[in-house]
């Protein structure tokens, strides 16, 4: 199962988003630090879902981070977050 794909499931397994996006940006990347052979380094996610709602900013990072855990989090060299309450 490819990285996004592992992102995927785990996002909305956890939160029962409205709207899920993983995006590989690896290749607009190439030659850059953490960028390697066949991309899955570098994303971008963008999700939103009504848990996020009363959460600060730093709070509904923080959950997307915890919901994604460290072993996938650390296969991944950048990781931008675009995350929402409904």
């Amino acid at each position: 199962m490819s990285i996004a794909a592992e992102m995927e499931r785990a996002l909305a397994g956890r939160f029962a988003p409205t709207l899920l996006r993983v995006i590989d940006e690896s290749e607009a990347h190439r030659g850059h630090a953490g960028w390697r052979e066949g991309g899955e380094t570098h994303f971008r996610v963008v999700i939103r879902a009504a848990a996020f709602g009363p959460m600060s900013r730093l709070d509904r990072q923080r959950a997307v981070l915890a919901a994604l855990g460290p072993d996938l989090t650390g296969r991944v060299h950048a990781l931008a977050l675009d995350v929402a309450g409904d």
